[in-house]
C-alpha cells in the first residue's frame, strides 16, 4: 500500500510516500521518496530525494506561492530524475498532519467537507499551521482527485487529559467556550511512548514515560498507560517550555502591563511571544540551539543565559510531569535537541538525578537514534527519532485497509 503523507507547516512543506506491505513493519522504515519545499514569502529552497539516491536541490528567489510550489513539490513524484511512480494514481491513501483539531477532532479521521470545515473553524486557534494543513488536502484533491484523504490531529493524543490538566483557572465559562488545554506534538508524543515500550520489552501499558520533544517547538508529555494525562503545550503551542522564538509560560501580568503602558499593541504580542523571544530572544542571536552552545563556548554571555534558562524550565516542567504521573519509569528524548545535544540531555539528567535519572557518560556524547542512554539510575532513558510522517502512515494503513 503506497501512502503519501503531507506535513504542513506555517513556512515548510514536507511530503514523504511510504509503502507498508501486508504485514506492517513494527520499526520505522525510509521512505521511498521524500522532499521539503521551505520559503519566508519570497525565496524558495525545494529538495527531493528518493530511496534509490537521486536528489534534487533549488533554490528560487522569486516563489510563486505556496500552492503553486507545493504542487511543483509534489509532482515530482512521477516526473523528473527523483520520480518513484508512474501514474500519481499509483497512491492509494493520504495523510496529513492537522495541527489543531479543537474539542470535536480528536482521533484520526477521513476528509469530507464536513471535516475540512471543522478543521477551518478553529483555524482562529493555530491560524498558520491550520490554513497549512488545508491547502495541503486541497492540493492532494486537485493532484489525487479519487483517493482518500485521512487527517491525523496533533492535538488528538490529548484527547485523554483529565479535567484538572486541562481546564484553566479563569471563569468556568471559558471551558465551556472551548478556551482549554489541547496539548501538541501529539503524533510524535503517542509514537515515542509506543516505540519506548517496544525497545524495552514492556507493555506499554504498564509505564509511566516523560516524552521531551525538543526542537524549534518543545513540549512535554506525561504519558501513563500509554494516555497522555498532562503536557506543557496548551490553547495554543506558546505555552510551556521556552522554545527557539517563543517565550513559553510567562506571567499574563507582563502583556496587560504592555497594553497599559503603551509599549506594544495587541498586534504586536503576537509577534513578540512566538517569533521575538525564547533563545533568540535572549541571545541575541540565534534560535538554534548548536548556535547557542558554539557561542557559549566563545564566552557570550547573553548565550549562556538563553542556555541556563532553557534548562531550568525544562527541569523544573520535568519534574511537574513527574508529579503528575506520581512516579517515573522513562524519560524520552526526541526531536531535533532532543536528539543532537548531548549537552541538554547530560544537564537535565544530572540536574534530575534526585529523581532516579542518570545517563550513561560514554554513550551520550555520540549516541544516535533509538539508543538507549540508561545509567545507573532507577529511570530508563532513551533518545527516539522523532516519527511523525511513519506514524501517520501507520495510522493510514491501519484505518484504510
Amino acid at each position: 500500500m503506497k501512502i503519501l503523507v503531507l506535513n504542513a507547516g506555517s513556512s515548510s512543506q514536507k511530503t514523504a510516500l511510504f509503502e507498508l506491505g501486508a504485514e506492517a513493519s513494527v520499526d520505522p522504515v525510509p521512505p521511498l521518496w521524500e522532499g521539503k519545499l521551505d520559503w519566508d514569502g519570497s525565496n524558495e529552497i525545494l529538495t527531493v530525494k528518493n530511496s534509490s539516491g537521486k536528489k534534487i536541490h533549488a533554490e528560487n528567489p522569486t516563489a510563486c506561492g505556496r500552492q503553486v510550489s507545493a504542487e511543483k513539490l509534489l509532482r515530482n513524484l512521477w516526473s523528473g530524475p527523483t520520480a518513484v511512480l508512474k501514474d500519481p494514481a499509483e497512491v492509494q491513501a493520504i495523510g496529513h498532519r492537522i495541527v489543531h483539531g479543537g474539542p470535536d477532532l480528536t482521533q484520526p479521521t477521513i476528509v469530507t467537507p464536513a471535516v475540512h470545515q471543522a478543521i477551518a473553524d478553529v483555524s482562529s486557534i493555530a491560524p498558520l499551521h491550520n490554513q497549512a494543513g488545508l491547502q495541503g488536502i486541497d492540493i492532494a484533491t486537485k493532484l489525487f482527485p479519487n483517493v482518500p484523504q485521512l487527517a491525523v490531529f496533533d492535538t488528538g493524543f490529548h484527547r485523554t487529559l483529565p479535567l484538572e490538566a486541562k481546564v484553566y483557572a479563569g471563569p468556568y465559562a471559558w471551558y465551556e467556550q472551548g478556551i482549554r488545554r489541547y496539548g501538541f506534538h501529539g503524533i510524535n508524543h503517542e509514537y515515542c511512548a509506543h516505540r519506548a515500550a517496544q525497545m524495552l520489552r514492556r507493555d506499554v501499558a504498564s509505564l509511566k514515560i516523560i516524552t521531551c520533544h525538543l526542537g524549534n517547538g518543545c513540549s512535554l508529555a506525561a504519558i501513563d498507560g500509554g494516555k497522555s494525562i498532562d503536557t506543557t503545550m496548551g490553547f495554543t503551542p506558546l505555552e510551556g517550555l521556552m522554545m527557539g522564538t517563543r517565550s513559553g509560560s510567562i506571567d499574563p501580568g507582563i502583556l496587560t502591563h504592555l497594553l497599559r503602558t503603551g509599549v506594544a499593541r495587541a498586534e504586536d504580542l503576537d509577534a513578540i511571544l512566538n517569533r521575538q523571544s525564547g533563545l533568540l530572544g535572549i541571545s541575541g542571536m540565534s534560535s538554534d540551539m548548536r548556535d547557542i552552545l558554539a557561542a557559549m563556548q566563545g564566552g557570550n554571555h547573553r548565550a549562556k543565559l538563553a542556555y541556563d534558562l532553557f534548562i531550568h524550565r525544562l527541569c523544573a516542567c520535568v519534574g511537574a510531569m513527574a508529579a503528575s504521573l506520581k512516579g517515573l519509569d522513562v524519560l524520552v528524548f526526541t526531536a531535533g535537541i532532543g536528539e543532537n545535544s548531548p549537552e541538554v540531555r547530560q544537564e537535565v539528567c544530572e540536574r534530575l538525578r534526585f529523581l532516579g535519572i542518570a545517563v550513561d557518560q560514554a554513550k551520550n556524547p555520540t549516541s544516535k537514534p533509538d539508543t538507549d542512554l540508561s545509567g545507573e539510575g532507577t529511570v530508563r532513558v532513551l533518545v527516539i527519532g522523532a516519527q511523525e510522517d511513519w506514524a501517520i502512515a501507520q495510522t493510514c494503513a491501519r484505518l484504510l485497509s
